[in-house]
């Protein structure tokens, strides 16, 4: 039987690994350097949705008026010192992706986050950008998710019909945006348990659990 052309997506973020106690310890220095006490609870709700909205989300609750691009940069600034020798890939990462490379598939980073960010995230993990067909970063889309804007363009960087794409997601949002892009979804429950991500099509705990319909391999 021959083999339907199929590429695999990857959030970054809960999926490849865990990068959300970092960004928050970072985030929450950056705001006390400025005089603002806020909590590790106060950033969940923006989960997924890139760094302009994961600040600026927080700085709105607290009414609190701060400066967005500086900010975010301080932010990065503290994270990327803060992750050396301690941002490990989540379990089956490196394998899966082993495995995609084997079979040939075309694979893609699609990320809300800053390219920054993105780029010393795969670095401290040791699967760098270069691994991957194409990485799409929040620098990339106009529109973030639950908009399907950087699934799309991730499914045309690396050639293929987004019908022909599976997302491999953690977040609702994220979610949302792969099924509105018409992929099909992995949804990883490192962030949320299966009834707080409804919509996806397979879930599954980490990479090393995927599965066997999920993905089509020779």
């Amino acid at each position: 039987m021959t083999q339907l052309p199929y590429g695999i997506i990857f959030d970054m973020d809960g999926v490849l690994l865990d990068s959300e106690p970092f960004i928050i310890k970072a985030a929450s220095q950056m705001f006390a350097e400025q005089g603002l006490t806020v909590q590790p609870h106060d950033f969940h709700p923006f989960t997924g949705t890139g760094e302009d909205r994961f600040l600026g989300g927080v700085a709105e609750k607290y009414n609190f008026s701060f400066d967005l691009i500086p900010s975010k940069k301080r932010t990065y600034d503290i994270y990327l010192e803060i992750i050396k020798g301690v941002l490990l890939p989540l379990n089956g990462t490196r394998e899966f992706i082993a495995q995609c490379r084997k079979e040939n598939k075309n694979i893609a980073v699609a990320s809300s986050a800053d390219r920054r960010k993105v780029e010393g995230n795969l670095n401290e993990i040791k699967i760098p950008a270069e691994t991957f067909d194409a990485v799409i970063t929040g620098n990339d889309v106009k529109n973030k998710k639950p908009d399907p804007e950087i699934f799309l363009l991730a499914a045309k960087n690396i050639g293929l019909n987004p019908k022909d794409c599976l997302v491999v997601e953690d977040a609702l949002s994220g979610i949302k945006a792969a099924k509105a892009a018409g992929c099909k979804c992995l949804a990883i429950t490192s962030s949320f348990n299966p009834s707080q991500l409804p919509g996806a099509d397979f879930y599954a705990q980490d990479l090393a659990h995927v599965p066997m319909d999920a993905v089509i391999w020779k």
